[in-house]
């Protein structure tokens, strides 16, 4: 087998298929599921598009044309021209950042005077600009530029956001306010597009062993925000996916029970393998990805067709899984273990 061989989807995509998974049945097919992969992978997949001008709207078209190819059965999305950082946020262009860098509002003064993104400044024709590079089957499920914390924690510093927590709760609950109804109007404006099958609610809650406030303060700073947003894509009939990196297990059931996500994601092994998170809950929400990072990188490529084919066995019959890896597929993730765990699903029968 050569691991480095590019596989090539067997069927034409069904977003009906993601769409069993969130639901928590049994799609007709293996189904696939990766937040984003890399600029690097996007290209190696598409040589043929190598020609075309770097613009947004290429480099999605690259995107799709590589979601296609590989097998799935939509693209992930975030619109150009709205972001609380572009412009806003001096913090230096590296791989690893502290959580405290490029913060701009300490006090009550400078949230006053800060210039609040519009939301409207979004480019919401993008979808229609795309849809005719869309494969028939295939929808977007759009994200948004961070999430609800991770915006805070920009804008504020996580280190200082944890002392307001406690001096000043006030300020926090009016920062959370403003990003919160910004990231809902761009949601209301995408959730009724035609070809908008879900949405995804991206935003990192936590560390290897704990979330980045208590419980108690992740339940009064973020998760009534969190359900305002779950709320929004749920009137208009869509699912919502919660992509959220870190420990969770002392807030799974505010997840489920109180914010009422339709599936989770990002699984890492360190804080609980996707084999037990199923266990424990696929009965009760979806269970997205979850072949631990490291492990595709580290792992022999058998190996990781091996548990990832393992993965497969245990949902089927049960639904409510779609395969990934953890947490998304960076550069530095070989392409032999990646294509391994696809092959699992392409060879799943």
């Amino acid at each position: 087998m050569d691991w480095n061989e590019i596989p090539e989807r067997r069927s034409e995509p069904d977003f009906n298929n993601l769409l069993a998974v969130l639901r928590r049945d049994e799609p007709s097919r293996p189904t696939l599921f990766e937040f984003f992969l890399n600029d690097r992978l996007y290209r190696r997949l598409t040589p043929d598009l190598d020609d075309m001008p770097d613009t947004s709207l290429n480099q999605y078209r690259r995107t799709i044309q590589a979601s296609y190819r590989l097998g799935y059965d939509y693209q992930a999305i975030v619109l150009p021209g709205f972001s609380f950082a572009d412009g806003i946020i001096d913090r230096p262009k590296e791989r690893t950042i502290s959580l405290n860098q490029g913060s701009v509002i300490g006090n009550w003064r400078e949230f006053e005077r800060f210039p609040w993104p519009d939301p409207h400044a979004a480019d919401y024709d993008f979808l229609d600009q795309l849809a005719e590079y869309l494969p028939k089957g295939m929808k977007f499920i759009p994200y948004t530029p961070n999430g609800v914390l991770e915006n805070m924690v920009d804008l504020v510093g996580y280190e200082r956001l944890c002392v307001l927590v406690k001096d000043d709760p006030q300020l926090v609950h009016a920062v959370a306010e403003q990003v919160t109804t910004r990231l809902l109007d761009y949601y209301q404006h995408v959730i009724h597009h035609p070809l908008v099958g879900a949405c995804i609610s991206n935003d990192d809650w936590g560390f290897k062993t704990q979330t980045m406030f208590s419980p108690r303060d992740m339940r009064l700073f973020v998760f009534p925000y969190h359900k305002r947003i779950v709320e929004t894509v749920h009137a208009a009939g869509k699912p919502v996916i919660l992509h959220s990196c870190g420990h969770f297990a002392r807030i799974i059931d505010d997840i489920i029970d109180n914010m009422h996500y339709d599936a989770r994601h990002s699984y890492e092994d360190t804080i609980l393998p996707v084999e037990q998170a199923y266990e424990l809950y696929h009965e009760r929400i979806a269970i997205l990805g979850g072949i631990d990072v490291d492990f595709v990188c580290r792992a022999d490529p058998q190996e990781v067709y091996q548990r990832s084919r393992r993965m497969l066995e245990r949902a089927a019959g049960r639904g409510g899984f779609a395969l990934g890896t953890g947490n998304s597929v960076p550069d530095y993730v070989p392409d032999t273990g990646y294509f391994a765990m696809l092959r699992a699903a392409l060879d799943f029968r």
